[in-house]
C-alpha cells in the first residue's frame, strides 16, 4: 500500500487532488545501487536534510536498485530530459555518451590509495565543467570507500593472470574490457544488478568486485573464491540535478541542497578505517563460504597497471576534445 500511494501521489498533486500542499514540490532521485548499499543510505540522509532545510516545501524521494527503469549507462539522457529531477552519475558508465568524462581516470589509473585522495579535487573540477555543459547541475558528490578489487570465482580458485586467462571475466566499465583484453583475458561488462544470475548460470566464470559490497548481492551465494588484483579507482559519485528543475526551484531550496549534498561529502569523504573494513567484509565472506586466497603477485598486479596506464592514454587520445588534457591535469597531480 505505501509503495502505491508512493506512485501516485506525484500525479494526485498534479492534478491538485490533495488538499493543503500549497506550493510544495516533490522530486525523484534515481539511484540505480541495491538499497542495501552504504551510498544508498547516504541517499537517504541526503533527502531528509533537504527536507528538514527546506520546511518540507522541497521533498525528494529516492529510487533505488534501477526500480524507475532507467539505466545508469543512459544517465546523460534521462537527466538533462528531466525524466527524474535528480539522479546519481558515475563517470564509470559515461564511456558511451561521453568518452571525455569516461577518460579522466579509469580503472587501475592510481596505483595507491593515497594517490587517489590527491586526485580527487580535480576529478570534481572536471566533473563539475562537464556536466555543466550537458544540463547537469553536479549540486554536490558523494565518496566511494577506497576498495580494493578483487577477482571472485564460482568454481574454480583463481590467482593469477595465467588461470584467469582461461576465465569469462565480469567487469563494469569500457576500460576494464580494454585492460583486460591487453592481458589477455575475455572480458564483458555485466551491470550489477544482473551479475548474481551471470555467475550462477555460468554466463561468467569470475567477476571483478570489491569485497566490500560483495554481500550487498549476495555474491557469497554463486562464488566460492576471492584473490586481490588492484586498487580500484574510486572517482566520486555525482549528485545530479536536471538544469530545468533545478532552475525552477528557489533560492533558498537550492541552497538547502547543496548544504544536504556538502554534508554528504563531509560524512563519505573519510578513510581512516578502510584498512579495517576491508579486512571485516572479508572476514564476514569468509565466514559465509568464501575463501580468500593469496593476493595476485606483484608481478601480475604490476601488469595489470601498466596495462591500464596503457587504456588511459588510449581512452583519452580516442575521446578527444578535452579528453587528453583531463588526463594530464590528473597526472600533473600526482606528480607524473
Amino acid at each position: 500500500m505505501n509503495a502505491i500511494f508512493r506512485r501516485t501521489l506525484p500525479v494526485a498533486l498534479a492534478l491538485g487532488l490533495v488538499a493543503g500542499t500549497g506550493t510544495a514540490a516533490e522530486w525523484k532521485f534515481n539511484n540505480g545501487l541495491p538499497e542495501g548499499r552504504g551510498e544508498s543510505a547516504q541517499l537517504e540522509t541526503f533527502a531528509a536534510d533537504v527536507a528538514e532545510l527546506t520546511g518540507g516545501s522541497l521533498t525528494i524521494d529516492v529510487f533505488h536498485g534501477g526500480s524507475l527503469n532507467l539505466k545508469d549507462n543512459d544517465v546523460a539522457r534521462w537527466l538533462p530530459r528531466g525524466a527524474v529531477e535528480m539522479g546519481l552519475v558515475w563517470a564509470n558508465y559515461l564511456g558511451r555518451d561521453v568518452p571525455a568524462l569516461n577518460a579522466v581516470m579509469i580503472q587501475g589509473s592510481v596505483g595507491s590509495p593515497e594517490e587517489l585522495i590527491a586526485a580527487l579535487p580535480e576529478i570534481q573540477e572536471i566533473y563539475t565543467e562537464v556536466l555543466g555543459e550537458l544540463d547537469i547541475v553536479p549540486t554536490g558528490f558523494m565518496a566511494l570507500p577506497l576498495l580494493k578489487a578483487s577477482i571472485f570465482c564460482r568454481e574454480d580458485p583463481v590467482r593469477t593472470l595465467d588461470e584467469l586467462r582461461t576465465k569469462k571475466l565480469r567487469v563494469w566499465s569500457n576500460d576494464q574490457v580494454e585492460t583486460f583484453t591487453k592481458l589477455g583475458v575475455s572480458a564483458q561488462i555485466v551491470g550489477q544488478n544482473d551479475l548474481y544470475v551471470a555467475l550462477q548460470t555460468g554466463v561468467v566464470d569470475c567477476a571483478v568486485y570489491p569485497a566490500l559490497f560483495a554481500h550487498t548481492i549476495s555474491l557469497q551465494e554463486v562464488t566460492k573464491y576471492a584473490s586481490y588484483l588492484y586498487p580500484v579507482a574510486g572517482v566520486p559519485y555525482v549528485l545530479g540535478a536536471s538544469k530545468a528543475a533545478w532552475d525552477g526551484l528557489g533560492d533558498d531550496e537550492r541552497a538547502a541542497i547543496t548544504t544536504a549534498a556538502a554534508r554528504v561529502w563531509e560524512r563519505t569523504n573519510e578513510y581512516s578505517k578502510a584498512e579495517e573494513n576491508e579486512a571485516a567484509a572479508r572476514a564476514k565472506l569468509a565466514e559465509q563460504g568464501i575463501e580468500f586466497l593469496d593476493a595476485f603477485s606483484d608481478e601480475d598486479r604490476a601488469a595489470f597497471l601498466e596495462a591500464a596506464s596503457a587504456t588511459w592514454l588510449q581512452m583519452a587520445e580516442e575521446a578527444g576534445g578535452n579528453a587528453p588534457e583531463y588526463r594530464q591535469r590528473i597526472l600533473d597531480v600526482l606528480g607524473r
